[in-house]
């Protein structure tokens, strides 16, 4: 039996990491299908997840601190290429979402309201991230607040790399990659966890979604998958002037699965970094893309607060222009970036959008308790979508970079 069982697990660690994770989205969603009784199996995604939460904060801070201590210049031009691809591509899909929304106009049903505290502007929303950067270090990295772990984490990197010891550099260093080794032990993890995620959705939502509002779910899923695979290739393809989709789908692949079933861009930015270390990105780059990405790479996010945002509109028949169109995609892009890198973090951001046509808190907060009730499939596409974002932005900013050498 020893032996068995010796031979199974060394079989299983043979196989790829996706096609693990595979086997266990497909137990998943069989056994969510046929045993929903069986509650302790969400157990495996919760602790995947939690695990995952747990190490990001601390990874993105020793691993960013150490690439800056030890970097030897020449990024410069890469950061400002990926956080310009970033922002161009939020926007592209708030516009996608705004064309998509006039071309096939969907109503919510609205009814009751929910009481959670919403941004009420942009200013709010900015106010809170400059409170968030200086915020205790320490407590950043408690409370998974990235803005705050990527500030502290750039000025004592620049603070060692001035004034610290080739020595005291490579402890830094030595601790980054031990954490970077407790990551790999984790992702190991991951057909577990997708395993209970997948049960967890699958046992609890069913199909029940798409029948009260497939209208809503199908706009939101057509402009999110016209985002990421129309839109995200085209720039990838007028950067690198070559086929976008061998990046584009390995993206998708490795990075977006993983995150449509953990809902948290936050806890995919191990993942992330994995992949772009496969994908021979310079670490001292990436180790600093990938957080800055989960935080302003937000594509799915505009999508949901634009298409949300005009679906309260035509609900209560309100005639919008297509300037206030047009300008709520800017508000909407500029306000994803905002948005936390948690479940659900882009709702809350729906009530800000809809003040722009003069719609009432209580009203767009009716908006929200609907955009929860689907976020099964919204915030896992969405997350998704941002995800992978990340992953393909960076890498067109490196091979941009190699390119001009």
């Amino acid at each position: 039996m020893k032996k068995l069982l010796q031979s199974v697990a060394t079989k299983w660690q043979e196989l790829s990491l996706l096609l693990r994770i595979f086997i266990g989205l497909v137990i998943g969603a069989v056994l969510g299908l046929t045993c929903p009784q069986l509650t302790g199996i969400s157990i495996l995604g919760q602790l995947f997840v939690s695990a995952l939460k747990a190490v990001a904060p601390v990874l993105v801070a020793v691993l960013v601190a150490a690439s800056i201590a030890k970097a030897q210049g020449g990024l410069g031009s890469r950061f400002r290429t990926v956080i310009v691809l970033y922002m161009v591509s939020t926007m592209c899909a708030a516009f996608t979402a705004v064309a998509g929304s006039f071309l096939f106009p969907v109503e919510i049903s609205l009814a009751d309201a929910v009481n959670d505290e919403a941004p009420s502007g942009l200013v709010n929303i900015f106010t809170g991230i400059a409170t968030n950067m200086v915020a205790n270090p320490i407590q950043a990295i408690a409370n998974a607040n990235y803005i705050g772990v990527l500030f502290w984490a750039i000025v004592v990197g620049f603070a060692l790399k001035l004034r610290a010891s080739e020595a005291t550099i490579k402890v830094v260093d030595d601790f980054s990659e031990t954490i970077s080794l407790v990551v790999k032990w984790v992702i190991q993890f991951a057909p577990f966890g997708i395993l209970g995620l997948v049960f967890t959705s699958v046992s609890e939502s069913g199909m029940d979604i798409f029948i009260t509002y497939g209208k809503l779910v199908a706009l939101l899923v057509g402009c999110m998958l016209f985002s990421c695979l129309i839109l995200n290739p085209l720039i990838v393809a007028l950067c690198i002037r070559k086929n976008p989709y061998p990046l584009v789908l390995t993206c998708l692949k490795e990075s977006g699965i993983n995150a449509f079933f953990t809902r948290s861009s936050a806890a995919n930015i191990p993942i992330n970094m994995a992949l772009c270390k496969r994908l021979g990105i310079n670490e001292d780059f990436y180790s600093v893309s990938i957080p800055l990405g989960a935080t302003i790479n937000m594509n799915g996010a505009a999508v949901t607060i634009t298409v949300m945002t005009l679906a309260v509109c035509h609900t209560l028949g309100l005639q919008v222009d297509l300037v206030s169109a047009l300008f709520l995609s800017v508000l909407a892009a500029l306000g994803a970036c905002g948005t936390s890198g948690v479940a659900g973090g882009s709702l809350l951001l729906i009530p800000m959008a809809c003040s722009l046509f003069g719609i009432s808190n209580g009203v767009a907060m009716q908006a929200v308790g609907v955009g929860f009730i689907i976020s099964v499939i919204q915030d896992s596409l969405e997350t998704a979508i941002n995800s992978s974002g990340d992953a393909i932005f960076t890498a067109t900013a490196d091979m941009i970079d190699k390119n001009k050498a």
